[in-house]
Formats: structure tokens, sequence, C-alpha cells
């Protein structure tokens, strides 16, 4: 079953494009704003819209952790935006001035690719936020970027959308065996987007008739189509809307509002006992603390068995944890990011691993160890 559960109808023109972080949802239109709102409970964040560009935003999009928002426009711009204040980070014009249709973080973050309705195509690094290279093709109406992956990795969601604006229709299928899963028919005009929230059984479609509509399917569907039911990394980097995703996928989202309310987040839920949930977070039935303890106990054992599994290479030095944002020293060892950036302001020059001094405080990211960790969770996830 998938239930519609809110309708967004704030832009005043075409809604042209939706997107998804952990906590938030993104939409662009032609109204030439874009709007975020929390995924909690659908309300506006307070910076929302964000205003610059001077015509039809065409596109936008998420990176990977959800701190950045790019956006793109026939005003020839793609823009990046602080999701935490809305502030803008950097105005990045095409070179040939063309209107800019899509735009795509690499699977790092180091990159964003927007493709123009002239063919060109850029490069840009997304940390300088200075163009790396560009190329021209042959006119096209219509640009899309998809970027690769390991093998082994998934390339997609296990649902895919089929917009059929003839009808105003979506239509959800289960790509594992085509078969179609729903139809939903709730837009007046032709349907210009749709995207899948990352964590959590949300979908948003907008479309011309200037909504966006927002769909919960229901834990039958998650069945038939074999989702994960848990965000894919380490339970106890979950942040607090990670560990309210998990919530609504095991059928307890009546405790969201309690864990939030407590600043509950992955490391938190992992150290929960019977004593806290009855005394700090008063759960009063004995029925849902048993369940959830339960289900904690599940995440437990996944972790001892996926800590137990990482290989050294993968670990850093100084946290002995997993590593997200590896970086190579002068010492010619690798280490988390935060980590290494911290060692160095706290402590004097010196390598954590060899106690000499360090010849330069220059920290190079290692996206070789980065991927093979990528592709290490991937692997291990689908197992």
């Amino acid at each position: 079953m998938v239930e519609l559960i809110h309708t967004l109808a704030d832009h005043n023109d075409d809604v042209n494009c939706c997107a998804f972080s952990s906590s938030l949802l993104a939409t662009c239109s032609l109204d030439k704003t874009i709007r975020l709102y929390f995924l909690s409970d659908f309300t506006e964040v307070p910076y929302s819209p964000l205003k610059f560009h001077t015509y039809a935003v065409h596109c936008c999009c998420f990176s990977p952790s959800g701190h950045i928002l790019a956006s793109c426009s026939t005003d020839g711009t793609t823009v990046l935006w602080d999701t935490q204040n809305g502030q803008i980070l950097a105005v990045m014009e095409q070179p040939s001035g063309s209107p800019v249709r899509v735009c795509r973080f690499s699977p790092d973050s180091t990159c964003l690719v927007s493709g123009a309705s002239d063919g060109t195509v850029v490069l840009w690094n997304a940390q300088s936020y200075k163009l790396h290279r560009w190329r021209t093709r042959s006119s096209v109406l219509s640009v899309g970027i998809m970027w690769s992956r390991l093998p082994g990795q998934n390339l997609g969601y296990f649902f895919y959308p089929y917009l059929r604006s003839v009808d105003k229709s979506v239509i959800v299928y289960d790509t594992n065996t085509e078969n179609i899963l729903h139809t939903l028919t709730q837009h007046t005009r032709y349907v210009t987007t749709c995207a899948f929230a990352p964590n959590i059984l949300l979908l948003a479609t907008g479309s011309m008739d200037k909504t966006v509509n927002i769909w919960q399917f229901d834990t039958e569907t998650l069945r038939q189509a074999k989702i994960p039911d848990q965000p894919k990394q380490f339970t106890e980097n979950w942040s607090e809307d990670d560990v309210s995703n998990w919530l609504c996928a095991e059928g307890l989202e009546d405790l969201v509002d309690i864990f939030k309310m407590n600043n509950i987040d992955g490391r938190e839920l992992l150290n929960l006992t019977k004593e806290s949930l009855a005394d700090d977070l008063k759960i009063e039935s004995l029925g849902l603390r048993s369940k959830v303890l339960r289900k904690i106990e599940e995440l437990r054992t996944k972790v001892k068995t996926l800590s137990s599994e990482i290989p050294d290479e993968f670990i850093c030095p100084i946290t002995r944890e997993l590593m997200k944002d590896p970086v190579i020293a002068s010492d010619g060892y690798s280490y988390e990011k935060e980590a290494m950036e911290n060692w160095i302001s706290k402590k004097k020059r010196t390598s954590p691993m060899t106690n000499l001094v360090l010849s330069s405080v220059i920290l190079t990211p290692n996206r070789t160890l980065k991927m093979a960790i990528d592709r290490w969770l991937s692997e291990t996830h689908q197992k």
C-alpha cells in the first residue's frame, strides 16, 4: 500500500525537480526558487525559500553528506548552498552561458558536474569551487548525468518510477521482478520529477500542477521489494534522523518524537537499556519496551559482526574506527580527516604513528582508500 501523507503547495509555478537528503527535502521550480523542508514534519525550514536565480531553476541535488545543496538554472549558473543556514557558498557560471539543466555531485563529494542545454558539460571542484574541465557536445534538448560506481555497488533503488506525463500518473516498478507495484494518480497535470528518500520509504513527486506529493510505502511493499530495512552505514554513526527512519521501518513510528526529544542518535540507541527506556524515555508499555530492546539487540549483533570483519587498513590509527573520509599525511599513513586535523591542532607537528616531526601539515584525500571502503561496505551490507 502507498499512502499520500502530505502535499506541498508553496511554489507558484511548475515544479521541476525534487531531491532528498537524510533529513531534508528540496524542491525547485519555474518560479526561480528552491524550497527546503524538514522530513520530520514537512514544515519549511526557516531560511526557505532560497532565492538567487533570475530564471527558472531546473535541477537541485544534495551532496552525499547532505551539507551542501546544488541548484542550476536557465540563467546559466550553478549555485552551491549551505543547507545549515541557506547561505550561498559559490556561484559557478557555465562557460558557454547556456541554460544549465542538470547537476550532480560525485559519490565522494569532491566534484560536481553541470550539464547545459547546448551540450556543454562542466566538471567543477566542489571544494575549491573552481572549474576543473569542460567539454562541448552537439546541441541537445535535455541533459542527463549518472556517476559510475564500483563493481558490486548498488546502482539504484529497488523501486524504479516511470513518469507518464500523458495521464499524469507515476508507476512504481519492482526492478527485481519488473512487476508494477503501484500506480499513483493524484497529480492534476503532467508529472515532471520524482525522488526516493535515501533511508526511509518515502517518495516525492513533483508536477506542473505546482505541487509536490509525499508518498509513504508500507512494510508490505518493503517486504515485496526486498529493500534493506536500515540505513547502509554503521549504526553507531547514525544521526537522530537515521534513528527516526529506523523506528519507522520497524513499525515503531509512535516513538519517533520521544527519541528525538531525547536526542537519541546511533551511539545512544545502542546504549539503551530496559531501565533507560522506562525511566528516561518514559515508555510505559512493557510489551513496547521489550520489542524495542529486541530490535536494538539485533543491531548490536550486526555491529559486533561487522566490526570484527573490518580490514585493518580501513581503521584510523587515531580513533581505531572505520574511516569515512581518509586522508594521507606527510608521514605516509592514512587517517580519518577530522581526527588528524584535531591531532595537528592540539599536538605538536608529530606523526601519530612514528612520533617524528611531520614535514608538512597538508592532508591529501585518499580517494583510492575511500573507494575501497565504500566498496567493502556495499558488499558487506549485501550479504
